[in-house]
């Protein structure tokens, strides 16, 4: 099981990103995805998932900001994050039903 996260950047409050998890060496479309993230001296926290049939879960602090999706023909779950704050700076991290993880994306929001 192998997963890559991808598109964490520096941005300014109020912008968006869309954040990128690969995965690989699983049936990937049958695998509930997750996203999490863990601020700096703070502990992981869920922020999103996906199931197979495309059903979603938020964190519900977060919920009506960030959107997750998934593409199966690419392997690819997404997390789409608007209105950043710089509460929102933290590594992020996808996970295959939150187990195994990717080695993290690291997003930093500035005011």
């Amino acid at each position: 099981v192998e997963l890559v996260e991808s598109g964490g950047a520096l941005v300014q409050a109020g912008g968006s990103l869309t954040l990128a998890c690969q995965g690989s060496g699983f049936n990937f479309e049958s695998a509930i995805i997750d996203w999490a993230r863990q601020a700096p001296g703070e502990g992981l926290v869920w922020v999103a998932g996906i199931f197979s049939n495309g059903q979603t879960y938020y964190d519900a602090a977060l919920k009506g900001r960030f959107i997750i999706s998934r593409d199966n023909s690419k392997n690819t779950v997404y997390l789409q994050m608007n209105n950043l704050q710089p509460e929102d700076t933290a590594i992020y991290y996808c996970a295959k039903q939150r187990g195994t993880r990717g080695p993290g994306t690291q997003v930093t929001v500035s005011s």
